[in-house]
């Protein structure tokens, strides 16, 4: 058996605290116990190496061997902050940024940003050719020529975004200020997100759209597909558990809350069984709509008309008309004394 040797230190306020350190001598024998058995189990590892090899050859296994480099997830997570910043000149990042120094700074990072974004967008281009069999004789060029055509987009992102952070204050009594929003709101990180991944989904860029919201959705709670389509002054309050579809079509000025969902009420199949895809799945929503909480909207026919109200924990899935106040029937309460 190994020994510890115990030392107590006494501070000043003559509490022992107990401090427990081995010898070189412990830590020497550890080291040693440690790889003589280490050595003992190691050389089962071969034999799991051909186990899980030979597993790749099953139809269940999912692999990307002998393909074109995809997408990185940790490079795009890199691009969203790049994006950050360059929406939000001054916010985010490290550096102080005056109007004497905004052109420099903008041009460091709008560089950076073509530089990285070109990247995965050419990768993208190439893995969707090589997907379908298809010749990739100008990916690269169409690479960057995608990406200069979002970087076209910045100003109307930021406009955007900014009739979402507006309704926010606008809505929301708690908010102190604009700062506070960008910095700290939930929703305005999702819609961030989304309004620049929604771009690159419009330019027909596979893959890329879809991992940079749902990274959104794995830091915030919120699950808002690249494909909806989302008018200006959207503002989520609370955010968490939001779902908004992929054929979701939302007007302006539109406000829900956290737990609603805007999805899809079945799911039809082709003649084969399989799903079909590209068909409008998710509902319509009108200008100045609010949504509260828990509200679950489906159906790809169901259209709220504008200035309505659905109220929390609703489930709707047929049209209603404008200027509708739609709440479940008051639920009977039990009080009971605690004994």
């Amino acid at each position: 058996m190994l020994l510890t040797v115990l030392t107590v230190q006494i501070n000043n306020s003559e509490k022992g605290v107990i401090n427990m350190t081995k010898t070189s001598s412990e830590q020497k024998r550890c080291s040693i116990l440690n790889s003589m058995v280490d050595n003992i189990y190691r050389p089962e590892i071969p034999g799991i190496v051909d186990l899980v090899v030979n597993s790749c050859s099953d139809r269940g296994c999912f692999d990307h061997l002998e393909a074109a480099v995809i997408p990185s997830r940790e490079a795009l997570i890199e691009i969203i902050d790049l994006i950050k910043d360059i929406l939000f000149p001054g916010y985010f990042g490290d550096q102080t940024v005056d109007k004497n120094t905004l052109p420099y700074h903008l041009g460091n990072e709008i560089t950076e940003l073509f530089s990285k974004l070109s990247e995965q967008i050419t990768n993208s281009i190439i893995h969707e050719c090589n997907r379908h069999d298809e010749e990739c004789t100008e990916c690269i060029d169409r690479g960057h020529e995608e990406t200069l055509r979002f970087l076209k987009k910045i100003p109307e992102i930021r406009s955007m975004l900014a009739s979402d952070i507006i309704a926010t204050y606008e809505g929301d009594p708690a908010a102190k200020n604009y700062d506070e929003i960008i910095f700290s709101y939930p929703g305005i990180f999702a819609m961030t997100v989304y309004r620049s991944a929604h771009e690159l989904h419009k330019q027909g860029i596979s893959i890329i759209p879809r991992i940079m919201t749902e990274y959104a959705h794995s830091v915030v709670g919120i699950d808002i597909h690249p494909g909806a389509n989302i008018g200006k002054g959207f503002f989520i309050d609370h955010g968490t558990g939001v779902v908004i579809g992929e054929t979701c079509e939302i007007g302006d000025n539109v406000r829900i809350y956290q737990g609603v969902t805007l999805g899809s009420l079945s799911f039809p199949k082709d003649e084969t069984g399989k799903l079909i895809r590209d068909k409008k799945r998710h509902p319509t929503i009108e200008n100045d709509v609010v949504i509260y909480s828990n509200a679950t909207i489906l159906g790809g026919d169901t259209v709220i008309g504008a200035r309505t109200v659905i109220g929390g924990n609703v489930w709707i899935t047929k049209s209603v008309p404008p200027d509708t106040k739609v709440v479940i029937e008051e639920p009977r309460l039990i009080f009971k004394e605690k004994k």
